[in-house]
């Protein structure tokens, strides 16, 4: 077969097939092995396995390739419940058992927080969720634009593949009565397909109200004592089952310190802030979107919660508005993948508040913001990561961190 266009060669050819052992896994959940000390990436390989790889793409400094077959499987090794896993892109654990997808999403973070905070942090034991499958409260399957020579798929991005769509019946990962929902909305689409001008996504939610299709309706969400309202299409944690565990462990670990104030920035509709608002003599959330200010202002009149305030944040004056004594003040943040940016933890450095609790789903970018916040003499005393997401690379971390 022909290399494509602008293939490197170095130091192995077009599909040349190889055999090595995988040493670790990358926080991509590709497996990791070497060929005479050369980096090989191998997808749905596992620590331990010998297997059988042809090769597709060299870098500067590592290879990637795909997996052939397995040669000596690894004991931890499971039979996948997707007929579709490795190929659709969403899942990279189905034939990892469980337990030890946990540990090592464990030492993922240990191995992240060295690597980019430069600290050997001590990390907990991964906190389990309660359902490994059909946990998904949300899916976002995609449609291509029709065209009449390709076969139109309905589903998800495929491994390694440049906007290619899976075509995707069901989803053992999404929740049942999401999977029960999609045919229907598949069906929609099918059906009208010769009308389409362009792609799109299609949204199937579960809530208290049952499974909506439509992005603006208002649905809501029970969380502990907590009754959440917002628009089916707005951010809001995608396995249920975990999630008052993971808010009670924020909450427990913004009050140990007895603070009489609680900041929430980036609030969101204000899971966080209403969560802890009884520990606390007033919270203030701040959030940049307006629709999420709005609706966490409905949450907090919803459940009756007094002495919490939502503000629309400016991004070069977040902390402009509050008057709680920096000493006395806990900042809960849950920004998005990208972390912090350098204006936000340059104002977080200026105001001080006494106790800092992140929440992330994303450790890399947790990390880097982590070696700045240590910079401006924050100590870090506690690692607690919650895997929202079983059968995928993905983790949810949560550090604490204390004025030294």
């Amino acid at each position: 077969m022909q290399p494509p266009k602008n293939f490197n060669s170095h130091p192995f050819n077009y599909h040349q097939e190889l055999e090595l052992r995988i040493d670790t896994l990358t926080n991509l959940g590709l497996g990791l092995g070497r060929v005479d000390n050369w980096v090989v990436m191998v997808p749905f390989t596992l620590p331990g396995e010998l297997v059988k790889v042809r090769v597709y793409r060299n870098f500067k400094n590592y290879s990637d390739a795909d997996l052939i077959r397995v040669i000596e499987p690894s004991s931890h090794r499971v039979k996948p419940k997707c007929d579709l896993f490795g190929i659709c892109g969403g899942c990279q654990y189905q034939n990892f058992a469980y337990s030890q997808q946990l540990l090592w999403k464990q030492k993922q973070i240990q191995d992240i927080f060295q690597k980019l905070a430069g600290i050997d942090a001590t990390v907990n034991p991964t906190i389990p969720s309660p359902r490994e499958y059909f946990y998904r409260s949300k899916i976002t399957p995609h449609f291509p634009k029709p065209n009449d020579t390709k076969e139109f798929s309905i589903g998800f991005l495929k491994n390694n593949g440049r906007n290619q769509i899976v075509d995707v019946p069901e989803c053992p990962i999404a929740m049942k009565n999401v999977n029960e929902s999609l045919p229907a909305q598949r069906n929609k689409i099918i059906s009208a397909r010769k009308k389409l001008k362009k792609g799109g996504t299609l949204l199937l939610r579960a809530t208290r109200e049952g499974v909506t299709t439509d992005n603006n309706a208002i649905v809501s969400e029970q969380v502990g004592d907590l009754i959440l309202q917002f628009s089916a299409g707005e951010f809001f944690q995608n396995n249920p089952f975990i999630l008052s565990e993971m808010v009670n462990y924020v909450v427990e670990q913004a009050k140990k310190d007895r603070a009489r104030y609680l900041i929430d920035a980036y609030c969101g509709v204000g899971l966080f802030a209403l969560s802890a608002a009884k520990s606390f003599e007033k919270v203030v959330g701040i959030e940049l979107n307006k629709a999420a200010v709005k609706s966490a202002q409905n949450n907090a009149k919803l459940n009756n919660i007094e002495n919490c305030e939502f503000v629309i944040g400016q991004a070069e004056n977040i902390f402009g508005t509050v008057l709680f004594p920096s000493k006395e003040t806990v900042l809960i943040i849950d920004p998005p993948r990208k972390g912090c940016d350098q204006e936000f933890i340059d104002q977080l450095g200026v105001f001080g508040p006494q106790t800092i609790v992140y929440i992330s789903c994303e450790p890399s970018t947790q990390a880097r913001d982590l070696k700045l916040l240590l910079a401006l003499g924050y100590h870090l005393s506690a690692v607690q990561p919650f895997d929202l997401f079983p059968q995928t690379r993905h983790i949810e971390n949560i550090i604490t961190l204390t004025k030294a």
